[in-house]
């Protein structure tokens, strides 16, 4: 059986992901959040600050990647599963970060799907719920 501290430690990590989504409009400059939760499909996109928008973004990325690691370390315990996360955060990272500044810079009606999709796997943790069900597997097959 697993440390208690280790329970507390999860539920609190996890209560930080609730906190940061919760208090999203508070804690990050982000105009596309009332965007995506109106009609966007069918409206203009809205004024935004592109420098400001990126380091927002890229600082909310930063947050729940960091969670999501100590997350992984906790239900794993093994070093090298938080190294491959780490990798794959950075890889995620640069490339989501490319499609976003693109659909930003350039923003077009017929995109915003594809856009809100790319968005949200930078400012939720989705990446942690891809890879801990795929390192539980892993760990069933050694």
């Amino acid at each position: 059986m697993r440390n208690p501290i280790t329970y507390i430690l999860l539920l609190v990590l996890f209560g930080l992901l609730v906190l940061i989504r919760a208090f999203e409009n508070e804690l990050f400059y982000d105009p596309y959040l009332l965007f995506f939760k109106s009609d966007y499909l069918h409206i203009d996109s809205p004024r935004r600050e592109i420098l400001k928008l990126s380091l927002y973004t890229t600082w909310r990325y930063i947050l729940n990647s960091s969670i999501s690691l100590g997350i992984i370390y906790l239900f794993f315990k093994d070093r090298s599963i938080v190294k491959f996360s780490f990798i794959i955060f950075c890889i995620a990272y640069i490339v989501l970060i490319l499609f976003y500044l693109y659909f930003v810079v350039n923003p077009r009606q017929e995109d915003y799907y594809l856009f809100f999709n790319f968005r949200r796997f930078l400012i939720q943790p989705i990446l942690l719920l891809l890879l801990v069900p795929a390192f539980f597997y892993y760990k069933l097959k050694q």
